[in-house]
């Protein structure tokens, strides 16, 4: 196997190297004009775009994360249940009489 892989890798070689040693029509020469330019420039705009996206999808994820959308305990530090404890909320021992739980 890896005498097939050398012996390709040889002939393309070759091949490029031949291939360089040719002269060039400056004619019939094709160089990236403007075209390519701005074709370039968007590609750079979409791969920000992209990652923009992403970053927000991460921090929207996290939030819900945070929040126990997925299952997870939510982890919110500075709330107030958290400072009064856990029985201070509406539904909780010290609710008034009557007070319908959810």
């Amino acid at each position: 196997m890896h005498a097939a892989v050398a012996t390709a890798v040889n002939a393309a070689t070759g091949l490029l190297v031949n291939a360089k040693d040719e002269p060039v029509d400056q004619d019939t020469n094709i160089v990236a004009g403007w075209t390519a330019l701005w074709v370039f420039i968007a590609l750079i705009v979409a791969v920000g775009l992209i990652g923009w996206a992403l970053t927000r999808s991460l921090r929207t994820a996290e939030r819900a994360k945070e929040a126990g959308v997925y299952g997870d305990a939510p982890t919110a530090d500075d709330t107030a249940v958290d400072a009064a404890g856990p029985d201070a909320g509406p539904d909780g021992p010290d609710a008034p009489e009557g007070h319908a739980s959810r």
